[in-house]
């Protein structure tokens, strides 16, 4: 594990609640590696856009997939792209509607990616996006052939310029409206795996299998 500060850059400071942000890589790390879904912000042809797609980090490296015929992936990564995770933990409500707020912990990460050929780092970068979406589910399903690996596009992105913001803790208010007959606190808010449901044309036979079905149980938010 890189145990290298992060970098601060111009983009990376913050400017408004300073004592929020994380400088700590591990941090980085903890916020990836919990997440499964991405917003990857690119430029495509002067115009912006903001892409939810699926990743995978491998150490100090970003993974994201696409199809070879989506402009956002072609024409968009040519410069520089922000990747943002953002994970939810809770609602602050507080006495004032002004200091309503929400416990969070998100990363951003900039940089120009390169588009990945090396046949074995593409597959690790398929391998870590899979694993990081359904743990397991690499192994047991059927390998990407050639022609799916052709329509398939795949980016890197250096964590190298990043910085992690997080948000823990009950409401603050204004000192005059702690008298208030208002109610205040935090509504937590955590993502929970249900069970899984089995496709209609499964094989009969077929039982779920323990990767999947062990990670019917709910995820806590911190607190």
């Amino acid at each position: 594990m890189n145990t290298t500060p992060l970098s601060s850059t111009a983009r990376t400071s913050l400017g408004r609640s300073r004592e929020r942000g994380r400088t700590e890589r591990a941090d980085l790390y903890d916020v990836l590696d919990e997440g499964m879904i991405c917003h990857l912000g690119v430029v495509v042809n002067g115009s912006p856009r903001v892409i939810p797609t699926a990743y995978g980090r491998v150490g100090d490296t970003l993974y994201v997939h696409g199809s070879t015929g989506a402009s956002s992936l072609a024409a968009g990564p040519a410069g520089e792209v922000c990747v943002t995770v953002t994970h939810l933990d809770g609602l602050v409500l507080a006495r004032s509607l002004f200091h309503h707020s929400v416990n969070y912990r998100s990363a951003l990460i900039f940089g120009v990616p390169r588009q990945v050929t090396d046949p074995e780092e593409r597959l690790a970068g398929l391998r870590a996006i899979v694993e990081q979406v359904a743990p397991g589910q690499w192994d047991a399903t059927r390998q990407p052939n050639r022609k799916e690996l052709a329509a398939t596009t795949v980016m890197a992105l250096s964590l190298e310029e990043a910085s992690v913001k997080v948000r823990q803790g009950p409401p603050i208010d204004d000192d005059e409206d702690y008298a208030l007959d208002v109610w205040a606190g935090v509504q937590p808010v955590r993502m929970v795996f249900e069970e899984p449901v089995s496709d209609a044309k499964l094989k009969p036979g077929i039982p779920v299998p323990p990767h999947i079905a062990t990670r019917t149980t709910s995820v806590p938010a911190p607190q």
